[in-house]
C-alpha cells in the first residue's frame, strides 16, 4: 500500500499566531494527531491533559504528552479542535514525519479511499448503535445509574 500525506494546518487554539503548517502522513493505525516534540515550542502555550506511553510501529514504547486544544485542518476538511500527542521522534532524511491519526480523521469526517489513494468526505456521521442488549431506560428516558 502507498502513502498518503496531506497538508495540515495546526494552531494553537487559544493563540492563533502559534501555528504550524507541513505535510503529515495519514496513519490509521494511529489514534491521535502526533507530532514531534522538537516541533512543540512552535504551538506556544499548551495545557497537558495527560502522559501516555505509546507504542511505536518498530515497536519501542516511548512516554508522550497528550496536550492541546490545537485547531487542525488538514486538504478540504473542514477545521476541527483536537488533542495533540508529542513524542521524542528521530527525523528521517532530516525531516520529522508527523501523523494524523484516525481521531481527527473522524473528526473531520474523512476516510482512506484506498481505491483512490486519498482521503475522502464522509457524507454523515453515523450514530448507530452496535447491535447488543437494549440498556434498561428510566421512564424519563436516561439509562439507569445516569
Amino acid at each position: 500500500m502507498g502513502r498518503i500525506v496531506v497538508e495540515a494546518t495546526i494552531e494553537n487554539g487559544l493563540d492563533p499566531s502559534s501555528t504550524i503548517v507541513c505535510d503529515i502522513l495519514v496513519d490509521t493505525g494511529a489514534a491521535y494527531l502526533t507530532l514531534p516534540n522538537a516541533w512543540r515550542s512552535r504551538l506556544g502555550e499548551l495545557t497537558v491533559y495527560d502522559t501516555v506511553y505509546v507504542e511505536t510501529a518498530n515497536q519501542p514504547v516511548v512516554t508522550g504528552e497528550i496536550c492541546g486544544p490545537v485547531l487542525l485542518r488538514f486538504g478540504s476538511f473542514r477545521r476541527v479542535l483536537a488533542e495533540v500527542l508529542f513524542i521524542d521522534m528521530a527525523p528521517a532524511d532530516g525531516r520529522h514525519e508527523p501523523l494524523l491519526g484516525y481521531i481527527p480523521l473522524e473528526q473531520a469526517q474523512a476516510v482512506v479511499d484506498l481505491a483512490g489513494h486519498r482521503l475522502a468526505k464522509v457524507d454523515r456521521v453515523d450514530l448507530k448503535r452496535l447491535p447488543g442488549p437494549s440498556p434498561i431506560r428510566r421512564k424519563d428516558g436516561c439509562k439507569q445509574g445516569s
